[in-house]
């Protein structure tokens, strides 16, 4: 990987992290554009640079992670069900990541989904308070994201959403179990290929962090902006022609795999 490629992935990754449009579907395409065989660093690299962007939702609601321990408490909650989950699915959700096809189908469906979400839920509650039991329940939205291609973000703003809440304020809490969520993901995988980063390297992992930390506090005040304004639509649309195009891809002969 050299830094043209490190910034491009960053950049895509900014972007799509918190969008609901599925960052897994972009890299895929992305990673084959620039050229970017994968190999141990490169799949470290296009993990932890989640790093960047977690620390851009710490900075944007700063005063939300400092209101008080009911806030951790029922982010606890939350991550709970995908923290489960995930250990007991981890190999098997690998498996499911090198299957681009199941990437587009969730692109695809996704994208149907988001076209009608708002008009199934267009009566948020008066009461915005996210309880532990609304905590919990968009918890287990946020286990359909382990399939590649739904988007956590997505699937959590809809469980949001699914309680009664506001777009903005889904929205808004999915951004906050990003932290918790990306934090343990990025974790993990960094002692699992933590041999893949050495002195030659770190810098352009530093790099891709800063990047994807400064792109992605221009996506989220972005996407807040344009959420509460206009809802899902486009970017159901969006979905689509994405899952569509790799589809086409695929059919036409193109080695998608991104492990």
């Amino acid at each position: 990987m050299n830094w043209l490629q490190a910034l491009l992935i960053a950049i895509v990754e900014g972007i799509t992290e918190f969008l609901p449009i599925s960052s897994t579907g972009h890299m895929i395409i992305t990673e084959k554009i620039i050229g970017l065989e994968s190999d141990d660093f490169v799949k470290a690299f296009i993990i932890n640079i989640q790093f960047g962007a977690i620390l851009s939702v710490v900075v944007l609601y700063w005063k939300s992670f400092f209101q008080s321990l009911k806030f951790y408490y029922k982010l606890f909650v939350a991550f709970i069900p995908a923290a489960v989950f995930g250990l007991l699915l981890g190999d098997y959700i690998d498996k499911l990541l090198e299957n681009v096809v199941v990437v587009a189908i969730a692109l695809i469906l996704g994208g149907i989904i988001l076209i009608f979400v708002d008009k199934w839920f267009k009566n948020p509650s008066e009461n915005q308070e996210v309880t532990y039991s609304k905590a919990l329940k968009i918890g287990f939205f946020q286990v359909i994201a382990m399939i590649p291609g739904v988007s956590r973000s997505a699937a959590t703003i809809i469980g949001g959403m699914s309680q009664k809440l506001t777009r903005k304020n889904a929205a808004e809490f999915s951004f906050f179990l990003a932290v918790p969520t990306m934090f343990a993901a990025s974790g993990y995988k960094l002692l699992e290929n933590y041999k893949a980063i050495n002195v030659d390297n770190i810098g352009i992992l530093i790099f891709g962090n800063i990047i994807a930390f400064f792109v992605a506090l221009v996506a989220i005040k972005t996407f807040i902006n344009y959420l509460s304004k206009n809802g899902f639509k486009i970017f159901g649309y969006y979905r689509i022609i994405l899952g569509t195009i790799i589809l086409i891809l695929l059919a036409s002969g193109y080695n998608l795999s991104i492990m």
